[in-house]
């Protein structure tokens, strides 16, 4: 059962630089779940829920991304986990 869980908004040039499957990468080699999504608004939305540390870790990541990606902003919001046992691209 996941014991935190942290929903994310990445804001600057965050589409269709290969961040949604890095980020899923990193997550699960992190052992978190959750998933990702592009949003509308060229924005990235994240909600990842795990254990403390390596959830810090993946917060931490999402300030830099892949390396193609220009990230300008991370809001973070710390929130309920929701019982997931996966990460998934949505």
């Amino acid at each position: 059962m996941a014991e935190t869980a942290a929903h994310l908004v990445v804001r600057g040039g965050v589409q269709g630089v290969w961040f949604r499957a890095s980020t899923q990468e990193t997550a699960q080699r992190l052992g978190l779940a959750g998933w990702v999504r592009n949003r509308p608004d060229g924005t990235v939305e994240i909600h990842a829920e795990g254990p403390e540390a390596p959830l810090k870790e993946l917060i931490q990541w999402c300030h830099q991304g892949p390396p193609l990606a220009r990230v300008e902003a991370v809001d973070l919001e710390w929130v309920e986990p929701e019982g997931l046992t996966q990460f998934e691209i949505r």
